[in-house]
Protein backbone atom coordinates (compact mmCIF):
# COMPACT_ATOMS: atom_id res chain seq x y z
CA UNK A 1 0.00 0.00 0.00
CA UNK A 2 1.52 3.37 -0.96
CA UNK A 3 1.66 5.96 1.41
CA UNK A 4 -1.21 7.76 -0.40
CA UNK A 5 -3.37 5.32 -0.20
CA UNK A 6 -2.74 4.42 3.37
CA UNK A 7 -3.16 8.82 3.79
CA UNK A 8 -6.60 8.03 1.91
CA UNK A 9 -8.05 5.50 4.33
CA UNK A 10 -6.42 7.04 6.95
CA UNK A 11 -9.04 10.16 6.42
CA UNK A 12 -11.63 8.41 5.50
CA UNK A 13 -12.15 6.49 9.07
CA UNK A 14 -11.84 10.34 10.53
CA UNK A 15 -14.94 10.70 11.36
CA UNK A 16 -15.87 7.40 12.56
CA UNK A 17 -12.53 7.38 14.87
CA UNK A 18 -13.87 10.54 16.12
CA UNK A 19 -17.04 9.13 17.57
CA UNK A 20 -15.29 6.05 18.73
CA UNK A 21 -13.18 8.35 20.92
CA UNK A 22 -15.87 10.29 22.06
CA UNK A 23 -17.41 6.66 23.41
CA UNK A 24 -14.49 6.01 25.16
CA UNK A 25 -13.51 9.49 26.56
CA UNK A 26 -17.06 11.40 26.81
CA UNK A 27 -15.21 14.44 26.65
CA UNK A 28 -14.61 16.21 22.94
CA UNK A 29 -11.05 17.82 24.19
CA UNK A 30 -10.04 14.50 25.12
CA UNK A 31 -11.47 12.37 22.01
CA UNK A 32 -9.54 15.03 19.77
CA UNK A 33 -6.53 14.11 21.59
CA UNK A 34 -7.08 10.20 21.81
CA UNK A 35 -8.06 10.85 17.75
CA UNK A 36 -4.82 12.34 17.37
CA UNK A 37 -2.74 10.05 19.41
CA UNK A 38 -4.05 7.37 17.22
CA UNK A 39 -3.30 8.79 13.87
CA UNK A 40 0.20 9.76 15.17
CA UNK A 41 0.58 6.02 15.83
CA UNK A 42 -1.13 5.02 12.61
CA UNK A 43 1.17 7.01 10.74
CA UNK A 44 4.16 6.01 12.58
CA UNK A 45 4.00 2.90 12.04
CA UNK A 46 2.38 2.79 8.56
CA UNK A 47 4.62 -0.61 7.55
CA UNK A 48 3.33 -2.70 10.27
CA UNK A 49 -0.40 -2.55 8.79
CA UNK A 50 -0.51 -5.73 7.01
CA UNK A 51 -2.10 -6.03 3.59
CA UNK A 52 -5.96 -7.35 2.43
CA UNK A 53 -6.68 -6.62 6.05
CA UNK A 54 -9.23 -4.96 7.92
CA UNK A 55 -7.94 -1.25 8.19
CA UNK A 56 -10.61 -0.47 10.50
CA UNK A 57 -10.01 -2.75 12.66
CA UNK A 58 -6.54 -2.10 13.05
CA UNK A 59 -7.05 1.52 13.35
CA UNK A 60 -9.69 0.61 16.09
CA UNK A 61 -7.52 -1.68 18.13
CA UNK A 62 -4.53 1.05 18.25
CA UNK A 63 -6.86 3.93 19.67
CA UNK A 64 -8.28 1.48 22.34
CA UNK A 65 -4.76 0.65 23.14
CA UNK A 66 -3.93 4.19 23.24
CA UNK A 67 -6.93 4.88 25.56
CA UNK A 68 -6.38 1.84 28.02
CA UNK A 69 -2.61 2.85 28.27
CA UNK A 70 -3.60 6.79 28.61
CA UNK A 71 -6.20 5.15 31.48
CA UNK A 72 -3.56 3.24 32.94
CA UNK A 73 -0.92 6.28 33.15
CA UNK A 74 -3.84 8.07 34.78
CA UNK A 75 -5.08 5.17 37.28
CA UNK A 76 -1.31 5.21 38.22
CA UNK A 77 -0.68 8.96 38.51
CA UNK A 78 -3.88 9.14 40.89
CA UNK A 79 -2.56 6.29 43.03
CA UNK A 80 1.42 7.92 43.85
CA UNK A 81 1.30 8.80 47.63
CA UNK A 82 1.35 12.28 48.92
CA UNK A 83 4.89 12.20 49.08
CA UNK A 84 6.05 12.53 45.62
CA UNK A 85 4.09 16.20 45.79
CA UNK A 86 6.48 16.53 48.94
CA UNK A 87 9.78 15.55 46.80
CA UNK A 88 9.72 19.43 44.42
CA UNK A 89 9.33 20.98 47.84
CA UNK A 90 11.96 19.32 49.91
CA UNK A 91 14.50 19.36 46.98
CA UNK A 92 13.70 23.34 46.26
CA UNK A 93 15.68 25.13 48.19
CA UNK A 94 14.44 28.52 47.59
CA UNK A 95 10.55 27.60 48.17
CA UNK A 96 9.06 31.11 50.10
CA UNK A 97 5.38 29.66 51.30
CA UNK A 98 6.94 28.04 54.79
CA UNK A 99 3.35 27.79 56.71
CA UNK A 100 3.71 26.76 60.34
CA UNK A 101 1.77 23.57 58.95
CA UNK A 102 3.92 23.64 55.89
CA UNK A 103 7.02 23.55 58.59
CA UNK A 104 5.84 21.02 60.72
CA UNK A 105 5.05 18.50 58.23
CA UNK A 106 8.09 18.64 56.49
CA UNK A 107 9.93 18.39 60.03
CA UNK A 108 8.27 15.22 60.74
CA UNK A 109 9.29 14.08 56.87
CA UNK A 110 12.78 14.65 58.00
CA UNK A 111 12.40 13.09 61.04
CA UNK A 112 10.83 9.84 59.85
CA UNK A 113 13.38 9.80 56.59
CA UNK A 114 16.27 9.81 59.26
CA UNK A 115 14.48 6.62 60.94
CA UNK A 116 14.72 4.44 57.61
CA UNK A 117 17.17 2.00 57.06
CA UNK A 118 20.55 3.55 55.23
CA UNK A 119 19.74 0.53 52.28
CA UNK A 120 16.68 2.85 52.12
CA UNK A 121 17.39 6.31 53.18
CA UNK A 122 20.52 6.83 51.03
CA UNK A 123 18.91 6.35 47.52
CA UNK A 124 15.82 8.01 48.43
CA UNK A 125 17.51 11.26 49.80
CA UNK A 126 19.75 10.88 46.25
CA UNK A 127 16.55 10.61 44.43
CA UNK A 128 14.92 13.42 46.05
CA UNK A 129 17.88 15.79 45.96
CA UNK A 130 17.01 15.30 41.97
CA UNK A 131 19.80 12.53 41.14
CA UNK A 132 18.95 10.05 37.98
CA UNK A 133 18.14 6.64 38.76
CA UNK A 134 21.59 5.54 36.80
CA UNK A 135 23.54 8.84 38.58
CA UNK A 136 22.39 7.08 41.90
CA UNK A 137 23.40 3.74 40.82
CA UNK A 138 26.77 4.44 39.67
CA UNK A 139 27.84 6.41 42.99
CA UNK A 140 26.34 3.57 45.17
CA UNK A 141 27.81 1.18 43.01
CA UNK A 142 24.89 -0.77 42.73
CA UNK A 143 22.71 -2.35 39.84
CA UNK A 144 19.24 0.19 38.48
CA UNK A 145 16.92 -1.99 39.37
CA UNK A 146 18.20 -2.06 43.30
CA UNK A 147 18.52 1.50 43.06
CA UNK A 148 14.74 1.83 41.67
CA UNK A 149 13.07 -0.90 44.32
CA UNK A 150 14.71 0.83 47.12
CA UNK A 151 13.49 4.03 46.19
CA UNK A 152 10.07 2.54 45.87
CA UNK A 153 10.38 0.57 48.93
CA UNK A 154 11.59 3.78 50.95
CA UNK A 155 8.82 5.55 49.73
CA UNK A 156 6.08 2.67 50.69
CA UNK A 157 8.04 2.92 54.50
CA UNK A 158 8.37 6.26 54.54
CA UNK A 159 4.13 6.54 54.03
CA UNK A 160 3.72 4.19 56.31
CA UNK A 161 5.96 5.64 59.44
CA UNK A 162 3.91 8.84 58.36
CA UNK A 163 0.61 7.54 58.59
Amino acid sequence: MTAEQFNYRLLGLQQRMFSYALTLTTNEEDANDLLQETNYRALSSREKFVINTNFSAWMHTIMRNSFINNYRRRYKMRQAPMLVDEVNYLSNKYYTNDTPDRLHYTGEIRTHMNNLDNDFKQPLTMHMEGYKYKEIAEKLEMPIGTVKSRIFFGRKKLQQLID
